[in-house]
């Protein structure tokens, strides 16, 4: 029943965050670049997972949500960690890393690291 439980919080809430994305008036704010895998690099297989939300390429689909392109690998790793221990109090990101390993997150980080980053995006009030 765990794994369930963990299916169930990741994947209820990506699912509605992709209808809603879906239905949005905005535009997303990926630059439309395609997912690049840097040389010899191969996709994590938990990328699928994150890119519900922050893209495969680390564009964010939401201007809410976090780019991680370009943002540094050691920055996203503790990140993830701290999500997934509860030092940082999202749910929402707990639930997703519940049942990623440490092997896997460095992988997650260190794809998105090679991702170019995003161009900075204007706030209009």
């Amino acid at each position: 029943m765990p794994l369930l439980r963990i299916f169930l919080l990741c994947a209820v809430p990506g699912l509605l965050m992709l209808l809603l994305g879906a239905c949005s008036e905005r535009m997303p704010r990926s630059s439309g670049r395609a997912m690049l895998a840097p040389a010899g690099m191969q996709p994590p297989a938990q990328l699928g997972l994150c890119a519900a939300c922050h893209g495969a390429n680390g564009h964010a689909r939401q201007p809410d949500i976090p780019d991680l392109a370009g943002q540094k690998a050691d920055y996203l790793f503790k990140a993830m960690r701290d999500y997934q221990s509860g030092a940082r109090n999202v749910p929402l990101m707990r639930g997703a890393l519940g049942s990623i390993d440490v092997r896997q997150m460095r992988a997650l980080a260190d794809w998105y690291a090679a991702q170019p980053a995003c161009a900075p995006q204007v706030r209009r009030p």
